[in-house]
């Protein structure tokens, strides 16, 4: 009984053999069945060494397709991003250079807007100190035309008397050497002046006591008018009476009733009386014009 156990096996047993085969058989099975691998390592059962197998000739040609698919992919997509690369690159140059283009374009804006900026500001002052100048000129024409217009006013009234003679308009009376216009209306002292302008002539002076009367019965209908006599300063807080045309006023015409000069914002008017009496400028009263016509009979 012993000696069978240790003795060698019978390696031509069929059984053996059988059991090998099926096993073999099993294995090639197995491979088949499994998806794309590799060299597969197989060991036998009497712990012999490993014996490698090669995958059929279906599995390496399915293997080689994907191999080339994959790079056919791989080279497609560097082609597309050396491509793109390219792109981009040529992009940005052009990019660029439109950047530079547009920089210098505004450098040279700004040096323009620089340059028109202080020519600007150079003829601003230019035209400020010419202005101020022509502001300096109109200001003494002014002066000139003021202190010419009461002689060209005397001038008018020369022509005026020329062309006249010793005819008074209509609505106006004549005593002596002028022509006299009393008024309907009432106004302030300057508006009287105005008119009296607008006529030709200006607020009466009274000359001596005969012309006095005569404004007095111009007076007889309708009380006080304004005459040509107004307060005037000298400086220093003095103040004195003068006529219209720059006379001072004397005592020896002079009505009872006209107080001393005390302010520059008087003016004097006369009564049915004959009586000069001082009121503020913007009283309204009526008026008496008087025209210088001339004197020959």
């Amino acid at each position: 009984m012993s000696t069978d156990i240790y003795a060698k096996p019978d390696l031509s047993k069929k059984v053996r053999y059988t059991r090998k085969e099926e096993w073999h058989e099993n294995e090639v099975n197995i491979y088949e069945s499994a998806d794309d691998v590799g060299i597969h390592r197989f060991q036998s059962h009497d712990g012999g060494p490993q014996n490698e197998k090669q995958p059929p000739a279906v599995q390496r040609r399915r293997f080689s397709s994907a191999v080339f698919c994959l790079g056919v992919l791989c080279f497609l997509m560097l082609t597309a991003i050396i491509l793109l690369s390219t792109y981009f690159t040529l992009e940005k140059d052009q990019l660029q250079n439109k950047y530079d283009k547009l920089s210098n374009n505004y450098t040279q804006l700004q040096e323009t807007v620089s340059v028109n900026n202080n020519q600007l500001k150079s003829s601003y002052e230019t035209l400020s100190k010419n202005h101020s100048q022509l502001q300096d000129e109109v200001k003494k024409l002014k002066d000139e035309i003021q202190v010419n217009n009461s002689q060209l006013q005397n001038e008018l009234q020369k022509l005026n008397d020329k062309i006249e003679g010793k005819r008074c308009p209509d609505g106006w009376t004549r005593f002596g050497c002028s022509c006299y216009f009393r008024s309907n209306q009432m106004e302030t002292w300057y508006q009287s002046r105005t008119d009296c302008w607008n006529k030709g002539a200006d607020l009466v002076v009274i000359n001596n006591k005969d012309e006095n009367n005569f404004v007095s019965e111009l007076n007889n209908m309708n009380g006080e008018s304004w005459i040509g006599l107004q307060t005037e300063s000298t400086g220093r807080n003095r103040y004195e009476w003068k006529w219209v045309d720059g006379s001072p006023l004397t005592e020896t015409f002079r009505g009872s009733g006209l107080p001393a000069a005390t302010s520059s914002y008087y003016a004097a008017f006369c009564n049915q009386q004959g009586q000069w009496r001082h009121s503020g400028y913007y009283a309204e009263k009526y008026y008496i014009c008087e025209k210088r016509v001339s004197c020959i009979l």
